[in-house]
């Protein structure tokens, strides 16, 4: 018997590499008839370097997230994609895609880029995509090229 993703996140953050996830998100929720969650956690850590934080910061992070969020629905609903949500989260997205969003939405892929941090970060803290493979209560496809799925 052949499993069928029913419910499909994708993780995006307006990087190269999300647009790519994105990509291959739309094959394979059109290929299983699968919902598909767009999602984007601002991270707050990056509010801390900010000396003079304000909510105006919060406030144009939300207003991005938002913006692109709907250009990821309308490319997804031009795609043919009936069942397309998104949520915009606060926090860390290592810690909130696979342990908060994945379990609360009952996600059976997450599909996400390689994106990078520096070398030093990654050493010291592991990557987003790493930590979400580790820790996801599902199957995780991490894109690291621009091939389309057939």
């Amino acid at each position: 018997m052949v499993n069928h993703y029913r419910k499909i996140m994708v993780a995006v953050d307006g990087s190269k590499e999300a647009e790519l996830a994105f990509r291959k998100a739309l094959g394979i929720a059109s290929r299983n008839g699968a919902g598909l969650l767009l999602v984007h956690v601002i991270d707050t850590r990056t509010f801390a370097i900010v000396e003079a934080y304000d909510q105006s910061v919060a406030d144009r992070a939300d207003q991005y997230a938002y913006e692109l969020l709907e250009q990821y629905k309308t490319q997804a609903s031009a795609y043919g994609l009936k069942d397309v949500n998104c949520i915009v989260e606060f926090g860390s997205p290592k810690l909130r895609i696979p342990k908060d969003i994945a379990k609360d939405h009952n996600i059976d892929l997450i599909v996400c880029g390689a994106t990078g941090l520096n070398a030093v970060e990654r050493f010291l803290i592991g990557s987003v995509s790493e930590h979400i493979t580790r820790h996801a209560p599902c199957d995780v496809l991490i894109v690291r090229s621009e091939k389309e799925f057939s």
